[in-house]
């Protein structure tokens, strides 16, 4: 297993190698330290690199705009951010942008190593905080249809706010379905479209309909909206 690991603090460095080690012994880590290193490893390894881990601040960067253009450069290419803010508009910002992972150096290294098992399996590590800012601004049902869907109105008797999936049903087809129950799983575009034998423009074409079956804004929401589903 190759690994970016772009960060400018030398503790930080030796300790995620360390961590990384458990993962592979022969674990390989290519460091980066500044944004030329950064974009010369890039270049001379990002056809074999299984995983990036990347700060949001270093010697050279200008706010996330490193990541954007390594995401833009290797898109198949797993990222995770490593940070000290615990900001999280810019966990959302950054998971928007399609990182798969974001966590903070306040976390444990074990965390740390379960998020990067997650993210190396296809999944989506998304930080408890951010999924708890998520359910706090209320990712209830907004409109009729979806109250409806959610509530199990003229459908299966549900316990009062117990979400169901009848009324989706009727907004959502079989496929989409399927989709939304991947997605829930934390899966990547890709890792749906290789399970569904579907492309992955198709797959973006079901979430666009998902999105807006579940009343919300973008993939993190659906994640979160997604779950609390009951039979899902």
């Amino acid at each position: 297993m190759k690994v970016l690991l772009a960060d400018d603090h030398r503790l930080i460095i030796e300790g995620v190698k360390l961590k990384l080690a458990e993962l592979d012994p022969a674990v390989e880590v290519v460091v980066a330290m500044r944004q030329d290193e950064l974009e010369q490893a890039l270049a001379e390894h990002r056809d074999s690199l299984d995983l990036a881990l990347l700060d949001i601040s270093m010697p050279g960067t200008h706010g996330h705009a490193h990541i954007a253009r390594l995401r833009e450069a290797a898109p198949a290419l797993p990222i995770i951010v490593l940070s000290g803010t615990e900001d999280v508009a810019l966990m959302r910002t950054l998971m928007e942008l399609g990182v798969q992972g974001f966590i903070p150096k306040a976390y444990s290294p074990e965390v740390m190593l379960s998020a990067i098992r997650l993210v190396l399996a296809g999944g989506i590590y998304v930080p408890p905080l951010l999924l708890a800012s998520a359910q706090a601004q209320g990712w209830q049902p907004g409109d009729a249809r979806l109250q409806q869907a959610t509530t199990g109105a003229a459908a299966a008797p549900a316990a009062a706010g117990t979400p169901s999936l009848d009324g989706l049903r009727r907004l959502l087809t079989e496929r989409q379905i399927d989709v939304m129950r991947l997605l829930s799983q934390g899966k990547p575009n890709k890792l749906i479209a290789r399970d569904l034998g579907i492309s992955e423009g198709t797959v973006k074409i079901h979430l666009a309909a998902i999105f807006r079956a579940l009343n919300v804004r973008n993939r993190v929401e659906a994640v979160v909206a997604s779950r609390r589903l009951q039979g899902l």
